[in-house]
């Protein structure tokens, strides 16, 4: 039990700390307005509230199973070749792909392991939509995808009923990767 607990207050904390840093980096491109500053003071203030008072948590904490977990790289593959190959743009690619995922509860209604494969697969195409600036290849693309399935297992009964959980946990996924990429190429 307390091993849970431990595990989901260092899963908040390290959502917190890159949302404050996606945050910071808002502010320092727009120190100019005082109006962005103002709303990002007021929009922290507000989420903190919301975690502290709103029942996003569950009392007992689960795991996704891995092999849910698994369908992220699909997601973020087909999405990354329909937006950079077929140049349909990443709304579109991820549009098309979050879509065609809908479907395929309909193949066995009564499948429980095929009526959670289309979130999984959404959350990939939050990862395939990343331009070509921040992920170049396929190489990328994977490794976002693993970290954003540690991520999903990790975070099953966390934010449960807020809206974002997946295109965050996929920012995370690739906010790790950039870095990584970034310290390999900063010592080569």
């Amino acid at each position: 039990m307390n091993r849970h607990k431990t595990i989901r207050t260092i899963f908040i904390f390290f959502l917190l700390i890159i949302q404050v840093v996606f945050i910071s980096e808002i502010l320092k491109e727009n120190t100019h307005s005082l109006g962005i500053v103002a709303s990002m003071i007021i929009l922290s203030i507000l989420v903190l509230i919301t975690h502290l008072r709103g029942e996003i948590h569950h009392k007992d904490h689960a795991y996704e199973h891995v092999l849910v977990a698994l369908w992220i790289p699909a997601g973020a593959f087909v999405t990354f070749y329909l937006n950079h190959f077929l140049k349909l743009g990443p709304v579109l690619s991820a549009a098309i792909t979050g879509s065609a995922a809908s479907f395929i509860p309909n193949l066995r209604k009564q499948s429980h392991y095929l009526q959670q494969l289309p979130a999984a697969i959404y959350c990939g195409a939050f990862i395939g939509m990343s331009s070509a600036g921040v992920a170049p290849n396929f190489l990328f693309i994977t490794t976002a995808s693993i970290f954003t399935a540690i991520l999903l297992i990790i975070s099953k009964n966390l934010f449960a009923g807020v809206g974002g959980k997946l295109g965050t946990l996929a920012f995370a996924g690739v906010a790790i990767t950039s870095f990584l990429y970034f310290l390999i190429s900063s010592y080569v």
